[in-house]
């Protein structure tokens, strides 16, 4: 609450001075963020002793871009791009002990069709839904973990989901606006373990991250 007191309003001040970029038919925007991606996950059970012993998934800090272009007046459509990298760790038991179990990289594509309530205003407040693409690469198992069951071969399934969004823009001058944005993305995966000491196992994992970001955009 206090970082949006102290960020949003300071801009929106700033706003009122600055000519109107606006948001037209033909625009297209290129925004350039900063994001958090805080997964909300859950997941099955994992051995030595399922199904009490379950894997969370840190948070992670990167940048992104994203260009949305406008179809109509109020309506665009936003593709992201960005990359992250995410440690999955034990919570209780054996792996919690462990610790960090295994890494992953995630590349999660997102297109989400937006509305722009005051397309012709200074500060423009949008709505969005839309699907991703989730790809998950070069998975790696920790050190801690192949010394606790041998050598593993870590594997994540691509996901399929949706995707909501709400975010605002604000003014600066007729080219540049400051953007205020997060996401929410529907992220279902199954990690597969293949483990020389305990087999293969297979984990289901429900990251569905929200994605809060904050950056400058462009208009084209």
């Amino acid at each position: 609450m206090h970082f949006w007191k102290y960020a949003v309003l300071p801009a929106i001040a700033v706003s009122a001075l600055a000519s109107p970029a606006y948001a037209k038919a033909g625009d297209t925007f290129v925004r350039v963020r900063a994001i958090m991606v805080a997964p909300t996950e859950s997941s099955g059970g994992i051995l030595p002793t399922f199904p009490t012993e379950e894997v969370s998934v840190n948070n992670s800090i990167m940048p992104e871009i994203d260009i949305t272009h406008m179809v109509s007046d109020h309506v665009g459509l936003e593709l992201i791009a960005a990359t992250t990298k995410h440690n999955a760790s034990g919570t209780s038991g054996t792996t919690g002990s462990i610790g960090k179990l295994a890494s992953t990289w995630v590349l999660p594509p997102t297109l989400t069709v937006q509305y722009h309530f005051a397309p012709d205003a200074k500060v423009r407040p949008y709505v969005g839904a839309g699907v991703n693409y989730t790809m998950f690469y070069s998975e790696k198992p920790s050190a801690g973990l192949e010394t606790a069951v041998g050598q593993t071969d870590v594997d994540l399934k691509d996901s399929f989901g949706w995707a909501a969004q709400a975010g605002i823009d604000i003014d600066l001058n007729e080219k540049m606006f400051l953007n205020f944005d997060v996401k929410y993305i529907d992220i279902d995966t199954t990690a597969r373990l293949a483990t020389t000491a305990i087999g293969t196992q297979r984990v289901k994992i429900s990251l569905d991250p929200i994605v809060f970001g904050v950056g400058v955009g462009f208009r084209f």
